[in-house]
């Protein structure tokens, strides 16, 4: 398959395919043109890859993902431990977002919004 379809089948963007072989997560093969020729097994781990980067693995997890699922002797314990990982990094984000919108929703109910200067935003933005 060339670029534009595997770009179809996997649904990610043919710049994304280009940099997901750049950083050595597939390694498509070249065609005496010079352009990648992919193959089934190259559009299943790219939308693998995209499943998991839609689920906000990092690259570095979607590596330890890919060699897990190619591993056949892999303990699912090992992928658990993985994706608890990333659900606990989830809830970290989240409690995160949710202190940050508690402060945004403080200094948007603080500002009366009208023609005068003083704007408690500005003023909390600038550690006022």
């Amino acid at each position: 398959m060339n670029v534009k379809d595997v770009s179809r089948a996997t649904g990610l963007p043919s710049k994304t395919l280009r940099y997901y072989e750049e950083v050595g997560l597939v390694a498509p093969a070249r065609a005496d043109n010079g352009y990648r020729v992919y193959s089934e097994t190259d559009v299943h781990k790219l939308a693998f890859v995209g499943r998991a980067r839609s689920l906000g693995f990092s690259l570095d997890d979607c590596r330890a993902l890919l060699s897990l699922y190619e591993d056949r002797s892999r303990a699912s314990a090992d992928v658990k431990a993985l994706a608890m990982d990333h659900v606990a990094q989830v809830d970290r984000k989240l409690a995160e977002m949710t202190l940050i919108k508690s402060e945004l929703q403080r200094l948007v109910l603080a500002c009366h919004g009208d023609d005068r200067p003083d704007c408690p935003i500005m003023n909390g933005l600038a550690g006022d």
